[in-house]
């Protein structure tokens, strides 16, 4: 018996060892001969219009000798002169399905971004009673006894996060124009004028435990107030009255005013005003509501159903061509209803938030803590249609026609970060290569996060971005320590943003994406030179997919010393070359280093 188990036992540690040396075996290849699924991906953004069947074969086969693995395509308008094919025309979508043969030809992987410009899903087919809507309220005093019979005036629309530049007046007015009316409520004055603290979002201090800065004092306590809220402030639940039916379609509403002073509040919908940024002109529109997967439906049709039809069908397991949608950073704003957003919220919260809607204005209903409640219901109610009506089924009608789906779950969503994300196949994140007013490090260790929870192979990250202050002075050199912080915080796919499509055979160097991100591009001189390097990075994110998270944490006296991974400005050079004003172009120092392109661009 003992012999027995000793064999079984000698035979199941040879087993181990020899499982554990092809697991070796196959890291060492894996490292020496990257697969496709390690090679980093580009953004690669056509400029409203600007786009050709010969750039289109040319792009794709520049980066795929340069060893990019995918492409994120997008179309947007940054201020580069139109070009002559008009988004989402039919002279468009041939050029659309000519690019997915040809990734499909040279094994290249496509994700196209959930609707036009770098942010959402809408477009000129979103009509105002289907785009992100928000409750908005008039208050009118009135002394009783007496009649009441007159007209309430309409809540203002507010004016979307970005504002309205770029907005055509049409697209102005049919915001400005819908309305719907929600309800109409009436309670006794309150004495005291006294509202709510951040009733219109949600104000969430973050106070780090740790930081990497210097002189850090672990453990702050969190600053958080409990004021006493003044009683004459607060509206007894049981004295609001619902005259909703009393209400005329011409807004004209009739009550027998009790004796008192009386505060009615008139509740109607409006749209948000957020509309797709910053998308080609001919696709400018407004954003489909995110509560109701009736609006998703019709701009999938809309947008990905037109496109789907124009390619034809395509095997659903398919490893290159069209793959995946993509969800960028969310820059829509947040939204806080819809026409039935009141049934929803009876059936997830389990009573009607019709008596509580004042709170939605600052005002106190029944108590500071019960409207506290209400308004996280209201908040909660707001996360999980955004979650199961838009992302995920954006999900699920991707999967019908065998695409994955990436999100960057980040910036000004009405979701918890995670939970968006988790919706994800591909979890997403950036980093700016100097900063944008913001450290997104946040980002990259939330999408690690959520890989590592969920069992996500993948983790790609928005890579290099940046704006102006780049000005062609961002080379591989200067970019490989920012790169090497991505990768040991668990990035294994990086997403260099950009490289604009060039329409263009001859011109030197090329189209650019305005002011925005680094400028790999087909044309410049030392583009080969500096592609050359990819297959450093593809090695390297063989080695971050297969490695796993290791959880530290410290305690005591020492724990000054230890360094949470953050972006670093130190990760850029100073010291980056001479530039030509005229040309845009830098050429290294002769202090440098690096080795100078043997031409010029013309």
């Amino acid at each position: 018996m003992i012999g027995r188990s000793a064999s079984g036992f000698v035979a199941i540690a040879g087993l181990l060892l020899q499982t554990g040396a092809c697991a070796q075996d196959d890291l060492v290849a894996g490292f020496q001969k990257p697969p496709a699924s390690a090679r980093p991906w580009v953004y690669w953004f056509i400029m409203d219009g600007n786009l050709s069947r010969e750039g289109i074969t040319a792009d794709f086969e520049a980066l795929k000798t340069a060893g990019i693995g995918g492409v994120i395509v997008m179309e947007v308008n940054v201020g580069i002169p139109r070009g002559p094919v008009a988004f989402m025309s039919d002279p468009w979508c041939a050029l659309f399905k000519h690019a997915v043969e040809e990734a499909e030809r040279l094994g290249l992987e496509m994700t196209l971004n959930a609707g036009p410009g770098w942010t959402g899903s809408g477009g000129p087919w979103v009509k105002p009673e289907q785009s992100m809507q928000h409750l908005v309220t008039s208050a009118v005093e009135v002394s009783g006894p007496a009649r009441f019979h007159e007209s309430l005036p309409r809540g203002e629309p507010r004016r979307p996060p970005f504002g309205d530049a770029g907005l055509s007046r049409e697209l102005i007015q049919a915001r400005d124009d819908f309305y719907a009316d929600v309800a109409v409520l009436a309670f006794p004055c309150p004495t005291d004028a006294s509202r709510l603290a951040d009733v219109d979002e949600k104000a969430l201090y973050v106070r780090e435990p740790y930081t990497s800065k210097p002189g850090v004092k672990p453990y702050l306590a969190v600053r958080a107030t409990y004021p006493e809220f003044p009683s004459g402030a607060i509206i007894p639940r049981d004295g609001v009255i619902d005259l909703t039916d009393r209400l005329a379609d011409d807004g004209r509403l009739t009550w027998e005013v009790p004796p008192g002073q009386w505060t009615i509040l008139r509740f109607g919908r409006r749209s948000t005003g957020a509309n797709t940024r910053p998308a080609p002109q001919p696709a400018l529109g407004l954003e489909s509501d995110k509560f109701d997967s009736a609006a998703l439906d019709t701009h999938f049709e809309a947008f990905v159903g037109k496109l789907l039809r124009t390619i034809g069908p395509r095997p659903v397991d398919r490893t290159s061509g069209w793959t995946m949608l993509h969800i960028d950073s969310w820059e829509m704003g947040a939204q806080n209803w819809t026409a039935g957003f009141r049934a929803e919220f009876q059936r997830r919260r389990g009573y009607d938030p019709l008596p509580y809607l004042p709170a939605m204005t600052g005002r106190v209903v029944e108590s500071l803590e019960v409207s506290e409640r209400f308004l996280w219901d209201l908040r909660l109610t707001a996360q999980e249609l955004v979650i199961e009506n838009h992302a995920e089924h954006l999900k699920r009608l991707g999967r019908r026609h065998g695409f994955g789906l990436s999100i960057e779950p980040y910036d000004m969503n009405p979701t918890s970060d995670m939970t968006l994300g988790g919706v994800a196949d591909v979890p997403m994140c950036e980093f700016w290569s100097r900063g944008h007013g913001f450290d997104s490090a946040f980002s990259c260790h939330e999408a690690v996060s959520v890989a590592h929870t969920l069992g996500r192979p993948i983790v790609a990250a928005e890579a290099f971005t940046a704006g102006s202050s780049e000005a062609w002075t961002l080379y591989p050199a200067n970019m490989k320590e920012q790169g090497d912080w991505a990768l040991c915080t668990g990035i294994n796919r990086i997403v260099f943003h950009r490289y604009a499509h060039q329409p263009w055979l001859d011109r030197r160097p090329g189209m650019t994406m305005g002011p925005y991100g680094v400028r790999p591009l087909r044309r410049p001189p030392g583009f080969s030179v500096g592609w050359s390097r990819l297959p450093r990075i593809s090695a390297s994110a063989v080695l971050a997919s297969r490695s796993r998270p290791t959880m530290t944490f410290g305690f005591g006296s020492m724990a000054k010393r230890l360094r949470t991974a953050t972006t670093s400005t130190k990760s850029i050079r100073p010291r980056l070359g001479r530039c030509s004003s005229r040309a845009r172009t830098c050429w290294p120092s002769r202090s440098s280093t690096a080795a100078r392109p043997p031409t010029r661009p013309a």
